[in-house]
């Protein structure tokens, strides 16, 4: 199972957020879905041996993290609007520290990165890290940033993280997903 985790500074944590106002209202919602998209959507396809995990920090109730497994999703088609719809239903359901389903495959829990961090062996996707292309081996669990920079304390709690990067440039969170999910595919063929 291949893991990526993006953390969303802004992004609302509660589903009191209109699906037409996702950069805005929703607190850069639209990256997040985007993410989401990126993770799963082939040509005619969905990948099912991939996740998805959303920390969530924004106002008024962070953090909370909610999680998509390719194996169980339903009902998520490739536009924005349909990955916040199923972020909005999950954000309106109560929650503790365990994960619980709101729609088929998709999963929500309070808690954040650092106990994210505990869970899974990430890898940082970072500008300035070993370039993907010269690794022997891919990692299976890939951590990254919304449209902003990881804080000071957020750098801390990944300190120990291995940096990778996927290229020259600095790409959005998005298209870094669909990039690695590509070296991915290139290196089981």
């Amino acid at each position: 199972m291949v893991r990526f985790a993006v953390v969303g500074h802004r992004a609302r944590t509660t589903g009191d957020f209109s699906l037409n106002d996702l950069p805005g209202g929703a607190g850069r919602m639209d990256v997040l879905c985007r993410c989401v998209n990126s993770a799963f959507f082939l040509s005619h396809d969905i990948r099912r041996d991939v996740e998805c995990i959303l920390v969530l920090l924004g106002e008024p109730d962070p953090p909370k993290t909610i999680l998509f497994r390719g194996d169980e999703l339903r009902y998520l088609s490739p536009d924005e609007r349909s990955a916040a719809s199923l972020i909005k239903k999950a954000l309106n359901i109560p929650c503790g520290s365990e994960y619980r389903e709101s729609t088929k495959g998709v999963y929500v829990r309070k808690g954040g990165l650092a106990e994210l961090l505990g869970e899974h062996e990430f890898v940082q996707l970072d500008e300035g890290g070993a370039d993907v292309r010269e690794l022997e081996a891919l990692p299976d669990a890939w951590l990254l940033s919304d449209h902003m920079d990881f804080t000071a304390e957020e750098a801390e709690l990944a300190a120990d993280l291995a940096r990778i990067s996927v290229g020259p440039r600095i790409l959005h969170a998005d298209h870094t997903i669909t990039v690695v999910l590509n070296e991915i595919d290139r290196s089981e063929c």
